[in-house]
């Protein structure tokens, strides 16, 4: 059994998501409720989801919405997926079928704080921090730098959480030939692709440009569905695929089986849910963008790539986290510090917080924030 630390980020927001009267820091998108997702349906998909039996469903998930979830790429086949309760168990069972004492891991800093956490448990891991100065890159020289001859993982994310970066494409190619000359895995965590400005330009999926690359994807962010609970990863490499199955034995088992109608009904109309999406992050990024401009002596701000979060400076004297912490406790304002996301494999920013924007109901809680800011730092 692993010996796993805090989860910083999820006990911060145990504490104060449901609490806290305005959430500013979400990286989800704008949910929809169960009436308006129904409505999309045809007849069939309704009468599949209103007249199915609530029996146990199969470990790999059912046929037909793997079927469905391999369509979203452009190489990939039902038997390429495999579905999981949420991103999160990918992300364990990922790591745990890669990976063994013996083996060495590359993951790029700052992230989701799984992805460092489970490595670092299991074997050694070097930490690559993307760069601040250069759009939140990746420099591959220094992942080609850090692999050693049992390195077994190299993990990214992007749109990135928290950032919001996209990798130019020819790093991202650039980095799969030098995972390919090493015979490296690479798990990309592709939760947000599909999300961010209209017209963004998303990368390929990594399953469907490496031999060994693992997509991991989930209904939770681009689509807005996190009360789904259904993930999934897709890779070519069906032994791969074949080890993960029979670890999930050992975790959920199976996913629900009303959850796995609602995703395929999600996923058979997700070009109207991503275009949505999309049209709130439209509409919200021009407002972060005037708050900051209004208080340039506190915040730098840029506008990221994709995703629906950023990762603004602030530049206070008392530093990110008292800011955070009396934005939540005296006006209801949740974000998060950049502190969650330090990382024991190397330095981190500490003077960043991340925000979201891909949820409706901005302007109000713009309006706290403001005032709050006026209040005790004008």
């Amino acid at each position: 059994m692993i010996n796993l630390p805090d989860f910083r980020l999820e006990t911060h927001f145990s504490k104060w998501e449901f609490k806290a009267k305005y959430h500013m820091t979400a990286s989800d998108a704008e949910s929809v409720s169960l009436r308006e997702l129904l409505a999309m349906a045809t007849p069939e998909e309704r009468e599949e989801f209103e007249g199915m039996s609530l029996g146990y469903t199969e470990t790999f998930g059912a046929p037909d919405l793997r079927e469905v979830i391999a369509t979203t790429y452009t190489k990939r086949e039902a038997h390429d997926i495999l579905c999981f309760a949420g991103a999160s168990e990918g992300i364990y069972a990922a790591n745990m079928v890669l990976l063994d004492k013996d083996s060495h891991a590359i993951v790029v800093t700052p992230n989701y704080q799984s992805h460092e956490t489970l490595p670092v448990a299991i074997c050694e891991a070097t930490g690559v921090p993307l760069d601040p100065n250069d759009n939140w890159s990746l420099d591959i020289d220094r992942i080609a730098a850090a692999i050693q001859p049992n390195t077994k993982l190299v993990t990214i994310n992007f749109p990135h959480n928290p950032t919001g970066t996209i990798l130019p494409l020819e790093r991202y190619m650039a980095l799969i030939e030098v995972c390919r000359k090493h015979g490296i895995y690479i798990l990309h965590d592709e939760i947000f692709n599909g999300l961010g400005p209209s017209n963004t330009q998303h990368l390929p999926f990594v399953a469907d440009v490496y031999e060994r690359g693992l997509s991991l994807n989930v209904m939770s962010k681009a689509y807005g569905l996190p009360g789904l609970r259904i993930g999934w990863i897709a890779c070519e490499d069906a032994s791969v695929i074949s080890k993960m199955e029979r670890l999930k034995h050992y975790l959920s088992i199976c996913n629900s089986g009303p959850s796995e109608r609602l995703a395929k009904i999600a996923l058979n109309h997700r070009a109207a849910l991503l275009a949505r999406n999309c049209a709130v992050v439209d509409e919200n990024l021009p407002k972060w963008g005037a708050f900051f401009a209004k208080h340039p002596d506190l915040f730098d701000w840029y506008q990221p790539d994709g995703s629906c979060t950023a990762f603004p400076k602030y530049k206070g004297g008392d530093g990110v986290e008292e800011f955070a912490r009396s934005l939540v406790e005296d006006s209801g304002v949740l974000l998060l510090p950049s502190t969650i996301y330090r990382s024991e494999l190397g330095t981190t920013p500490t003077d960043r917080f991340r925000l979201g924007f891909g949820r409706r109901g901005l302007d109000e809680g713009l309006a706290v924030m403001d005032a709050h800011i006026t209040q005790k730092y004008k």
